[in-house]
């Protein structure tokens, strides 16, 4: 969150829930509204967290989007879906990295 607050993004929401689920990041910046799902991951075993976002996963985001526009007073131009991805390494760091657009 602090890397889309320093590029300018405003949170319009976070961790908002509904009956189909969660949505972890919800940002504005000018005209555009971005649903932002956010994978950590401590081992790359399980692969990374943006190939944890699969069409199941990405079909399910779209439909709380769908929601979370129905239910709120948020009105955007524009619409995008981003996938941030949180590694966490041995030492207690933290390596973050956003794909903008991911689908």
């Amino acid at each position: 969150m602090a890397r889309y607050e320093a590029a300018g993004y405003r949170v319009v929401a976070r961790n908002w829930r509904c009956p189909l689920g969660e949505l972890d990041l919800v940002l504005v910046r000018g005209p555009t509204l971005i649903f932002c799902e956010v994978k950590t991951r401590s081992g790359s075993a399980l692969g990374g967290g943006y190939e944890a976002v699969g069409w199941q996963k990405q079909r399910k985001l779209q439909h709380l989007a769908e929601a979370f526009l129905a239910a709120s007073a948020v009105l955007a131009d524009e619409v995008r879906f981003d996938v941030a991805t949180v590694a966490l390494a041995l030492d207690g760091g933290l390596t973050v990295h956003v794909f903008e657009s991911a689908f």
